[in-house]
C-alpha cells in the first residue's frame, strides 16, 4: 500500500527514510486470511439506535445486515478507544457486519471500566426480546463477542470479566500496557483474571511504547502482549499475534490512512481478516476458520511476511 507521510511524528518518517514502505506488507496470503480479510455476502445498514442509553447517557451506533432474516445473528459489542466514537473505526465494524454479525457500539468515549460495554451488550438483549424491534429474535443470544481499541481493550476485556458468560470470547486491539493506566493500583487490568472465555490480542509491531508485542526481562508488569497473553490462565483459549508495521492507530483505516486518526502506517486491511475468522471460528459461524489458529500448525503461523510473535495454546 502507499504511505501517506504527512501525518507521522518525526521518527516514523526517519523509519521509513531508513527502511522504506515495502516493509509496510499486510496482504493476506492464508485461505482463510484471504477469506475474511475480503468484504462479506451482506449488504450492512449503519443507523442509530432507535432507543437510548447506556447507564452513562450515551446512544448507541449498529451495524448490521441490511436482511436480518433467516438465522440469528452472532452478536459484537465494540469498546471505543479514548475520546473516540465507533465512526473512527467504521470500516472494520462494517466489515464484520457483512459477515453476518450485527455490531453495537456505545457512544461513550471512555469505555476503559467495560461497563458500558456491557450496557451495550444487554441493550441488545432486550431488543432480541422486543416484538417492537427490528432485531426481535434475531440475535443469537449464545454467542456473543466484544472488541476494542487501546482503552477500549481493556474495556471490552472487563467487560467479559463482567458479563457472567454472555460475552464468550474478545480481541483486544492495541492494548496499552499496565504502565499507561492512568488509574489506582487495584484498578490495573491483569489479564490473569480472565477465566473464561477466550481471548484474540492483536497489536502492531510499531506501536511502541504503548503496546509492543514483547518486553524486556527486567519490565515489572504485564508491558506488552507476550505479557498479557502469558498472565491468561493456560486453561483459557488464548491468541496473541503482531501485524508487522502498523502502529497505534492503523485499525482506524478507512482503509488506508488519509482519513485515520494519527499515528497510523498502513491501515485498516490486517485486522480484517484473521480478527473476522476469529470471531466466525468462537461465535459458532464457521468451524472450519479454527485451522487457522491451532497452536504451531495453524494459517497464521505461517504467515510469517506479515504476522509475527504469534503464540497459541488452541486445540
Amino acid at each position: 500500500m502507499a504511505c501517506d507521510n504527512s501525518k507521522f511524528p518525526v521518527w516514523l518518517v526517519t523509519f521509513f527514510l531508513l527502511f522504506g514502505c515495502t516493509l509496510l506488507d499486510d496482504h493476506p496470503t492464508g485461505a482463510i486470511e484471504v477469506k475474511y480479510a475480503a468484504p462479506g455476502p451482506q449488504a450492512v445498514t449503519i443507523a442509530p439506535s432507535s432507543q437510548c442509553c447506556d447507564h452513562r447517557g450515551n446512544s448507541y451506533d449498529l451495524y448490521y445486515p441490511t436482511n436480518l432474516t433467516g438465522a440469528p445473528h452472532a452478536l459484537i459489542a465494540w469498546a471505543n478507544g479514548t475520546n473516540a466514537v465507533s465512526n473512527r473505526v467504521s470500516y472494520l465494524l462494517r466489515h464484520w457486519a457483512s459477515w453476518n454479525f450485527v455490531v453495537i457500539a456505545t457512544r461513550d468515549r471512555f469505555t476503559g471500566d467495560g461497563t458500558t460495554v456491557l450496557d451495550s451488550v444487554n441493550f441488545m438483549l432486550h431488543a432480541n426480546s422486543d416484538p417492537n424491534s427490528i432485531f426481535f429474535h434475531t440475535i443469537d443470544t449464545n454467542h456473543i463477542g466484544g472488541a476494542g481499541h487501546s482503552q477500549g481493550a481493556g474495556g471490552a476485556i472487563r467487560a467479559m470479566l463482567a458479563s457472567n458468560g454472555k460475552i464468550a470470547t474478545v480481541i483486544p486491539i492495541e492494548l496499552p500496557g499496565q504502565q499507561f493506566c492512568l488509574c489506582s493500583p487495584n484498578q490495573v487490568l491483569d489479564t490473569a483474571s480472565i477465566t473464561q472465555g477466550s481471548v484474540f490480542f492483536v497489536d502492531g509491531s510499531n506501536d511502541i511504547p504503548i503496546s509492543p508485542p514483547t518486553q524486556a526481562p527486567q519490565e515489572v508488569g504485564e508491558q506488552s502482549l507476550a505479557a498479557f497473553y502469558a498472565a491468561v490462565p493456560s486453561n483459557v483459549p488464548k491468541l496473541t499475534a503482531t501485524l508487522l508495521g502498523p502502529t497505534h492507530n492503523d485499525v482506524t483505516g478507512q482503509p488506508g490512512c488519509n482519513t485515520a486518526a494519527p499515528p497510523c502506517l498502513v491501515g485498516v486491511y490486517g485486522y480484517l481478516g484473521y480478527p473476522t475468522a476469529w470471531m466466525a471460528d468462537r461465535l459458532g459461524l464457521d468451524p472450519t476458520a479454527h485451522a487457522a489458529f491451532v497452536s504451531g500448525t495453524g494459517e497464521i503461523f505461517s504467515q510469517t511476511s506479515h504476522w509475527a510473535f504469534v503464540q497459541s495454546n488452541i486445540q
